[in-house]
């Protein structure tokens, strides 16, 4: 049985260097970092590397940098820790539509709570128009967040572009940016960010550790009570070993970068380019071009996305047909709805992340069974069957076309 893994927007397999530098304080050095002796202050100093590894990796300050159990806990963080600490100052925040559930669902909550929240548009490749965002801000405007890159269709926006918007406009920026650590090079600095959440996961890390940045100067409400960890932000003792892990895992992101881009961009190229020329019938969905290197996020018209995935794990190959957090849900995706997509278009999706790990024989696997399955499920379809009489001009049993 195969086992072909496209699904890395999901979730990355874990680095054998990662896995390597987790074991000793998994089994030597599992002294508590609160402790004074010498076992922990060695996690001690193990958290502090690792902590100055992340922070270098987006030019920001080592004492800017917090530990989470992940991305959605970073994007909580970062959301209500600063709504509620500057409420006085105002109660309005901006999002997009197509952002992560933690974003959204976090959203929705303080608006229930009295916050207010504008959800703007996106176009049909999923990029915010600015001159919207521009027009949504109000003087009550606290807060914008908006994603760096979308973990469904692979849209990045101009991100550095809504920075100064914000900056300019006195208003904290917050960006999750989940799916574009250890894909895309990001200055914090530069681009104008207050805070940004990432979760070890998504770049061959262990599952269960998360960091946000936020800005020295910024002050955010704590929802962890109890021990001083984390400068008194996140109480709670430490992983120390998925602290390492995740340092170690951005640490070889970064120093491999280019080479890691051009070999999932290539793939994902070459995947793209096939499918068009073998399968008739299908869409692009997002920016061609400002895209996460290893995404490819399709329609298949006249099949569900369900039936696709189903048969394609037949044949030992894991795909999405869209956020990991919603593949539970019947719902067509509300990013797909976001850039227009029909109801009946956007359930026939299918999501391709490649990683690192991923071959061209595996790409060609891939392309086969793809073929095969959409083939056969249209030939199942009535919706296909009346399209292709239609297209021939043909009259169907009622007499009409």
């Amino acid at each position: 049985m195969k086992n072909i893994y496209f699904d890395n927007a999901a979730t990355t397999r874990l680095d054998e260097d990662v896995l390597n530098s987790m074991i000793p304080y998994l089994k030597e050095e599992y002294g508590n970092a609160s402790s004074i002796y010498k076992m922990g202050r060695e996690s001690r100093k193990a958290i502090e590397d690792a902590r100055e590894k992340i922070a270098k990796a987006i030019n920001s300050s080592p004492d800017e940098i917090y530990f989470t159990s992940g991305g959605t806990e970073s994007d909580n963080t970062a959301i209500r820790g600063i709504a509620y600490n500057y409420k006085k100052k105002g109660n309005h925040i901006i999002t997009s539509k197509i952002e992560h559930p933690a974003i959204l669902e976090t959203c929705k909550q303080l608006e229930r709570e009295g916050f207010e929240v504008s959800y703007i548009d996106v176009n049909s490749n999923g990029i915010i128009d600015l001159e919207k965002l521009k027009k949504s801000i109000k003087d009550t405007t606290i807060l914008i967040s908006i994603m760096f890159a979308n973990n469904e269709i692979g849209t990045i926006q101009p991100i550095k572009d809504i920075g100064k918007i914000a900056k300019e406009n006195n208003i904290y920026f917050h960006t999750d940016s989940v799916q574009a650590i250890g894909s895309i090079k990001i200055d914090v600095k530069d681009m104008n960010i207050d805070s940004l959440s990432m979760s070890a996961h998504k770049f061959y890390g262990p599952k269960g550790i998360g960091a946000i940045y936020i800005r020295k100067g910024i002050s955010f409400q704590k929802f962890m009570n109890g021990g001083h960890q984390e400068k008194n932000r996140r109480a709670g003792t430490e992983n120390v070993a998925s602290i390492v892990g995740m340092g170690k895992a951005i640490e070889l992101a970064y120093k491999d970068l280019e080479e890691h881009v051009k070999h999932i961009k290539d793939l994902r190229d070459y995947y793209n380019r096939e499918v068009q020329r073998r399968i008739p019938y299908i869409k692009i969905n997002g920016d061609i071009e400002k895209r996460l290197p290893g995404n490819s996020n399709m329609s298949f018209k006249f099949i569900e996305g369900e039936g696709l995935l189903l048969n394609l794990d037949l044949k030992g190959i894991c795909a999405s047909s869209g956020s990991a957090c919603t593949s539970g849900s019947l719902d067509p995706s509300h990013v797909l709805l976001a850039i227009g997509l029909p109801h009946e278009v956007a359930h026939g999706s299918l999501r391709i992340s490649i990683g690192k790990y991923n071959t061209k024989e595996e790409v060609d696997y891939l392309l086969d069974s793809l073929e095969e399955i959409v083939s056969r499920l249209r030939n199942m379809s009535p919706l296909y069957d009346k399209f292709l009489k239609e297209k021939k001009g043909e009259k169907d049993s009622n007499g009409t076309i």
